[in-house]
């Protein structure tokens, strides 16, 4: 019999026989099936001739099928997975793919109550931190007690083939020579097929009889499953008992099922995660990362100028990351003082010169007690200022004379100071059009310009748009306790299209705000607050047509074609619908509705 077994946090995982024709699946107490965060009524799940389907009720569903939101009516292959946050249905079609006819068990067997413990607990397990040796390790010792298997291994697919990541045996060791104790023939089959299987007698199956491994092996009992993403099989999880034919049954293909579910999940974002830190360590430098040309280029700077005492001057785009720039010129100098950071264009006036040079008791009114300036407390080290395109005439005067003379004089004193700090300024203007227009001082822009080093804006930054999308992610996911998993191809496609005007903070921003908004385990171009890819830009009035269009069809679909109910549904006159109508089949609304009389009449 067909099952679902659902599992969600902090519940007991739970197996619903489908024993009806038609299941119904949402948060109301009616349903056959409850997933707390679902609408009332979500979707149904129907058996028809060709198999089972499942179709979306929701006008905003929310439920995933195979990693792709449930929007229109869907086939469902045995081993789907749907998904909801959190909450994971595990499809299984035991009496025609899994378990010989009869053996599949009650819901209420004996067993059952233990076996969804266990796999509770381990559930458990799984959720701490984990290195993926650790999690691999946890996974079979798990599932092998769990089915009390011989031994279990854990396959990853690799080019056209695979590899074996893990292999243990009862007594929770590790097994030697693993590639000679298990069926290339069964892993292969689970891999292309990306389905289940149960063996109860490999000697005496007629698809796998033949094999040489199997005749080696002397196989008996195999249970092996999927590790699905997407609908793609990432690997197998396979369970050999070889003394015992008949040993593994429907119950503990379902507990696998489960397991390899949740499992898949946690090693794609583990595995996602090792691949993404080795990848940023060939490209970053300290905070900043890519390996595009222009920020390569950048690097190559840091590197050279760093242990060089010179000013330096960072331009580029507002948002492209020129205060991390400013860091490792820092960081890698020899300089053993602070980095202080001064913004110039968000300091008041009246009182950035006190921010800069320090203020002595009484020099205006609330200076209470002597205080020393951004020059005072990066003494020694280096100083940031950036926006430095914003700073006042009569201030750009006395910052070239402190430059100058490495010496400063806090407002209200007439004691000069001697300061040992490096200048690193930062501007998103062109200070050279600024000079040429009296806005800047020309002598001040030789000063601060020694070396300068700009960074280029995101969007010339192809190759590395997606690595940083990547890296804020996983930066943020654990921080915003989000259950996201990654991006939609369609995302990629959107924030590789996308202009990225705001750069690198842009980027960072959207997809915070798109780990709190998803709703479902990818994040959408809709989650980011971008188009699709090859999707248009619309005027106001055309995005306004095209949504009503859509969304008449998509009620006259919900009544069955009747047009007069979705008249009444939609509160509009009956020939609006039957404009719509006439439009969309190229025809004239009178040649219509005289079609529709004549059809009437006969």
């Amino acid at each position: 019999m067909p099952v679902i077994i659902v599992s969600e946090p902090e519940n007991p995982i739970r197996l619903v026989n489908l024993a009806k024709r038609v299941i119904t699946l949402g948060s109301g107490p009616g349903c056959d099936i409850v997933v707390r965060g679902l609408a009332e009524l979500e979707a149904n799940l129907a058996e028809t001739p060709t198999g089972w389907v499942i179709h979306p009720y929701s006008r905003k569903p929310v439920l995933e099928v195979e990693g792709k939101r449930l929007k229109k009516e869907q086939s469902l292959r045995n081993g789907a997975l749907l998904q909801y946050r959190d909450a994971r249905l595990l499809f299984a079609l035991e009496a025609s793919h899994a378990v010989e006819e009869g053996k599949a068990p009650a819901a209420d067997a004996p067993e059952t109550d233990r076996f969804f413990e266990q796999m509770r607990q381990f559930t458990a397990v799984l959720a701490g931190q984990f290195t993926v040796d650790e999690l691999l390790e946890h996974l079979l010792d798990g599932l092998i007690e769990l089915c009390r298997a011989d031994r279990g291994f854990l396959l990853l697919r690799e080019n056209d083939g695979y590899r074996i990541k893990g292999a243990r045996n009862l007594g929770r060791e590790a097994v030697d020579n693993p590639q000679a104790l298990l069926s290339d023939s069964i892993v292969r089959s689970v891999l292309e097929k990306g389905e289940p299987l149960l063996v109860s007698d490999a000697l005496g199956d007629n698809r796998f009889a033949s094999a040489r491994s199997v005749i080696d092996l002397q196989l008996n009992s195999v249970l092996a499953v999927p590790l699905l993403i997407s609908g793609e099989a990432l690997g197998v999880i396979y369970l050999g008992n070889n003394r015992v034919r008949d040993h593994f049954d429907g119950e503990k293909l379902a507990a696998a099922s489960v397991f390899a579910g949740q499992a898949a999940l946690l090693l794609t974002n583990l595995l996602a995660l090792r691949d993404l830190r080795e990848e940023l360590a060939e490209k970053r430098l300290g905070q900043i990362i890519g390996s595009a040309q222009g920020i390569a280029e950048v690097f190559r700077k840091i590197e050279r100028v760093a242990r060089v005492d010179v000013d330096v001057l960072v331009t580029g785009e507002t948002g492209t990351g020129k205060e991390l720039v400013a860091r490792e010129v820092h960081r890698l100098s020899d300089r053993p003082g602070r980095f202080v950071t001064i913004n110039c264009g968000a300091i008041p006036e009246s009182l950035i010169e006190s921010e800069l040079f320090g203020h002595v008791r009484g020099a205006f009114t609330g200076a209470v007690k002597d205080r020393p300036g951004a020059f005072q407390s990066a003494h020694k080290g280096t100083l940031f200022l950036d926006e430095i395109g914003e700073l006042a005439p009569h201030l750009q005067v006395k910052l070239l004379r402190a430059l100058q003379e490495r010496t400063v004089t806090k407002v209200g004193s007439d004691i000069p100071e001697e300061v040992d700090v490096r200048i690193v300024a930062a501007t998103h203007r062109d200070l050279e059009a600024d000079v040429a227009e009296g806005r800047f001082r020309e002598d001040l822009l030789y000063r601060l310009n020694v070396i300068p080093l700009e960074v280029p804006p995101l969007r010339e930054r192809d190759d590395d748009i997606l690595l940083l999308a990547r890296y804020f992610l996983n930066r943020y996911r654990e921080e915003l306790r989000s259950p996201v998993t990654g991006f939609s191809k369609e995302a990629l496609a959107s924030v590789r299209a996308h202009a990225w005007p705001g750069n690198i903070r842009e980027l960072e921003n959207r997809i915070k705000r798109a780990l709190v908004l998803c709703e479902g385990l990818e994040i959408g171009p809709g989650d980011l607050g971008l188009l699709e890819a090859d999707e248009p830009i619309l005027t106001l009035q055309d995005a306004k047509d095209r949504f009503q269009a859509e969304y008449i069809d998509r009620i006259l679909e919900l009544n069955g074609g009747n047009r007069t109910k979705t008249a009444t549904d939609l509160g509009v006159d009956p020939r609006t619908i039957y404009r719509h109508l006439a439009k969309k089949r190229g025809v004239d609304e009178d040649d219509m509705l005289d079609d529709e009389a004549e059809a009437d009449r006969v």
